[in-house]
């Protein structure tokens, strides 16, 4: 029951923080394309739910959240790297930043799976 419950929370807070990650994205005054924000929000819930799925052994639950992050945000930061160049947010500053955002979200999903929620991962 708690590889169920883990996998539910890991993904619906993906879905959550895909959700807030998309309002982030969408604050500038450019339109975003459907695509980008259905990316957007599947990238985030693939993180939680990779979180929810996984059996690594990386240590305290913060490195393992910080971890899972990094690896399934560098295929979406690399979408990024297409974006047209714009002289306030360049290319590779779109890729580091959904890197280390994809990190943070990593954080907060397995912070709120394994401390709020109480749905460790298995030994």
């Amino acid at each position: 029951m708690n590889k169920a419950k883990r996998l539910i929370t890991a993904t619906i807070f993906g879905v959550a923080f895909g959700f807030v990650c998309f309002g982030l994205a969408s604050s500038g005054p450019d339109k975003l394309h459907w695509a980008i924000a259905v990316q957007i929000i599947t990238g985030r819930t693939l993180i939680g739910f990779a979180i929810g799925i996984s059996t690594l052994k990386l240590g305290h639950w913060s490195i393992h959240g910080l971890v899972m992050g990094m690896i399934f945000s560098i295929p979406m930061a690399f979408s990024g790297l297409m974006a047209p160049e714009n002289p306030e947010f360049s290319t590779a500053s779109m890729f580091a930043w959904t890197v280390v955002l994809g990190m943070i979200y990593g954080l907060f999903i397995e912070l709120f799976t394994s401390v709020v929620f109480k749905a460790k991962r298995s030994a």
